[in-house]
């Protein structure tokens, strides 16, 4: 039998070693909470310490019940507490996208905020969060720090550092909100550059993981879309229907929209060599990555 070994180094800097693909990486996200938490965070923001734990609960609980994904945030380099405790509403999905901001005189009165948006107010800024959460992945402590302080720099009322938001060996991450835009390795070159691109109404290919409302097969999918018919706007390539071709989900199938006809990309499912996904790993895993089988472009030229 032969047994997994990987040397010991911060997981982002392994995953730079493996070449680990950022395609179709993104994790679920249709409706956010974002809840502004300026002291330090514990391993998790909202259910350790200094954060309230029993309140922390009672928050989480209530937010994923409500189908939505909670995020701490903070401001750069600021650890005042304001006078009000800030919240944010987030809606990712397409055709909805919108950031509602408002405020109550305290955490606890979170538990008051309706989610229907009958409270708050509409802002129209992007949103740049980057995740720094040190207690959680010590990469997205260094990597990120980077990533938030050029982006801050560069837009400072629209960056925020962020709790954990999924794929640390990633690090530097950031989510670029409403859209629920999922990058990785931000830190390789200028991030103030998916900024830019965001403000063009593109993504930069390179660094992308795929949006948070989409499923990862079609996150996939985009991808070798956009790379095959080089195609970087934000908004090429919905999705029409997707399907799994083998019973084992091993195989998919992702009909997508074209500007001239139908994008049929098949995609073959499979895992990674073992590895320790995180600095604090122990075991090793086998992660989901996503090859291209075939992709055909039905009602124009393949030019």
């Amino acid at each position: 039998m032969t047994l997994a070994v990987e040397h010991w180094a911060p997981c982002s800097d392994r995953a730079r070693e493996r070449h680990d693909p950022l395609v179709g990486t993104g994790p679920r996200g249709l409706r956010w909470f974002l809840i502004e938490v300026p002291a330090g965070w514990g391993r998790n923001a909202l259910l350790d310490a200094p954060f309230d734990r029993e309140l922390g609960r009672a928050l989480v609980r209530r937010i994923e019940d409500a189908g939505m994904r909670p995020l701490a945030i903070r401001r750069t380099g600021r650890r005042d507490v304001p006078g009000a405790q800030r919240w944010a509403i987030v809606d990712s999905r397409p055709g909805h996208e919108r950031v509602t901001w408002g405020e109550v005189p305290d955490a606890a009165a979170l538990l008051e905020v309706p989610f229907d948006g009958s409270t708050g107010t509409p802002s129209s800024r992007p949103l740049y969060c980057v995740c720094t959460h040190a207690r959680h992945d010590q990469c997205c402590a260094v990597r990120g720090r980077r990533v938030v302080t050029a982006l801050a720099q560069a837009r400072p009322e629209e960056t925020w550092e962020c709790s954990h938001l999924g794929g640390d060996r990633f690090a530097g991450t950031m989510v670029v909100f409403p859209h629920g835009l999922y990058y990785g390795y931000a830190d390789d070159g200028d991030p103030v550059r998916i900024a830019d691109a965001f403000d063009d109404g593109r993504i930069v290919t390179e660094r992308y993981r795929g949006r948070s409302s989409l499923s990862h097969p079609v996150q996939a999918a985009q991808h070798y879309a956009r790379e095959r018919f080089h195609d970087d706007r934000l908004d090429s390539f919905p999705p029409i229907a997707e399907a799994a071709e083998e019973a084992d989900g091993t195989g998919w199938r992702v009909r997508l929209e074209g500007a001239r006809g139908v994008v049929v990309v098949e995609l073959d499912e499979t895992r990674s060599e073992p590895m320790l996904s995180t600095c604090a790993a122990t075991r090793f895993v086998q992660v989901r990555q996503y090859a291209l089988r075939s992709i055909v472009a039905e009602g124009f030229d393949r030019d």
